[in-house]
């Protein structure tokens, strides 16, 4: 389902990742629901106006192919996402009876800020609940050479395996800095795969939140958890990256993977024979490349940044890089940490692990050339909550940690909002929406635009809308 959040004064902004009712619903009380209308957010509108027009240049450049299908069904689904018209959970309160309609989600999992802010915040309330709460933790993050990026993007065992490498040398180092203090036990980790970079360009990374100390064993063969007491030193981080970047050249030579040779034939490339144009796209956005439209093969531009400036790599406590012949070796950054007991900062720590690669409230059209400028998810204050090992959060039980805010409180009475009915069937939303005069048709995406810039559009423009200039597959 959406979610919920109360309602603000009109003079402060409103969260976009809130949800609740019909406007003409709002009770007389001072806190209210509110929907979070995502049809009129920054994101919904760019790919509602342009998604046709990507996916018609794609079917263009793939010789009719185009892109793979799970592709195309994410976007589409995410245009769906809290919108009304796609259906809805009723709720009443047992009180005063008053009435509230919650949309639906598309639950989806790659790409849709709500849903993935949803999930972040269920499996960070997870590692601290059940996993990391109370330990002292020091997040390291560890970030790849472009061409191997490419190759981890979409070769999951591969991705699983570079990963082993780091995570049982950073085990191995926490071990051995025990052992120097005369402690002897075993270290534990965390790992959260992020694909996305700070440009939403495909870039593979690994965020490791370590346990700062070992599992000791005791005489009587308990296990105790001993904290180290000082950080890792600047030279032992980078240690640590010479010997993890070894360790992963000899597992890519194993594969036939050579960083720094000349580049791979199509042979050694099994995306590009599965799927051409995504490994073209794909390969595009690991480099910051534009991969469609007029830019086509230029870089990326960025907003506040000369385009041509030359790349500058600094370094600080704790952070070790190797240059690769790219300009873009491995780098490994450890500096950032959470002592013991500080619960909410590491469950803040969690969520940033753990994010969508795009936050919807923090999307905004620049005037001067349409970019889009991604930005962190908000911090929200979480809730301490009793943990209860479970494969499932309640969605309610969740906004209330993430928010502090019960969504199931009635706003008018105060008593408890209960659940009647989840009303998917056509004919009834429409009936329902019509009575309460909200629209009943969904979002649909604009119409394809013919690029003017793809060679040989000219003949597909032939067959275009003369009115409208638009594509006809």
């Amino acid at each position: 389902m959406d979610s919920f959040a109360e309602e603000l004064p009109a003079r402060e902004a409103r969260p976009a990742g809130c949800a609740g009712t019909h406007a003409g619903q709002l009770g007389r009380g001072r806190r209210t629901y509110v929907r979070r209308q995502p049809e009129q957010s920054v994101l919904h509108r760019i790919v509602r106006e342009h998604l046709e027009t990507f996916l018609a240049e794609a079917r263009q450049r793939g010789g009719g192919e185009g892109l793979p299908r799970f592709v195309e069904r994410e976007l589409r689904e995410f245009l769906t996402c809290g919108v009304m018209a796609r259906g809805f959970a009723r709720f009443r309160c047992d009180g005063c009876t008053r009435e509230i309609l919650v949309a639906f989600s598309c639950k989806g999992r790659g790409f849709c800020p709500s849903c993935c802010g949803l999930r972040m915040g269920e499996r960070a309330a997870h590692l601290v609940d059940g996993v990391l709460g109370g330990l002292p933790v020091r997040q390291w993050v560890l970030t790849l050479p472009f061409r191997l990026r490419y190759r981890l993007a979409y070769d999951h065992r591969l991705c699983r395996a570079v990963l082993g490498v780091f995570v049982r040398a950073l085990l191995g180092f926490t071990q051995r800095r025990a052992r120097a203090l005369g402690l002897r036990g075993r270290a534990g980790a965390v790992t959260a795969i992020q694909r996305c970079g700070s440009a939403l360009n495909v870039n593979p990374h690994f965020h490791t939140l370590l346990a700062e100390g070992v599992l000791a064993e005791q005489p009587d063969g308990s296990q105790r958890f001993v904290s180290l007491r000082e950080p890792p030193s600047d030279v032992g981080v980078a240690r640590l990256l010479a010997r993890v970047r070894g360790r992963i050249l000899r597992l890519l030579r194993r594969h036939d993977i050579d960083l720094e040779g000349g580049l791979d034939d199509g042979r050694s490339d099994p995306l590009a024979l599965e799927s051409p144009l995504l490994a073209q796209v794909q390969g595009a956005s690991v480099l910051g490349r534009v991969a469609t439209g007029p830019r086509a093969g230029q870089r990326v531009l960025r907003v506040g940044s000369d385009p041509t400036a030359p790349l500058v790599t600094t370094g600080g406590p704790r952070h070790a890089h190797i240059a690769g012949f790219d300009l873009a070796g491995f780098d490994l950054h450890a500096n950032v940490a959470v002592r013991a007991g500080e619960n909410e900062r590491l469950e803040h720590l969690c969520r940033y692990i753990v994010r969508p690669p795009v936050a919807q409230d923090a999307v905004e059209l620049t005037p001067a050339n349409g970019s889009i400028t991604p930005g962190a998810a908000p911090e929200a204050k979480p809730t301490p909550a009793a943990y209860v090992r479970s494969r499932y959060v309640a969605w309610a039980d969740l906004l209330r940690r993430v928010f502090g805010f019960d969504v199931l409180a009635c706003p008018d009475c105060g008593g408890r909002l209960r659940l009647l009915a989840t009303i998917a069937d056509r004919a009834v939303v429409e009936k329902i929406l019509t009575h309460l005069g909200l629209p009943v048709d969904l979002p649909q995406p604009a119409a394809a635009r013919t690029p003017a810039w793809l060679p040989g559009v000219r003949a597909a423009a032939d067959h275009a809308d003369p009115a409208g200039g638009h594509w006809t597959d």
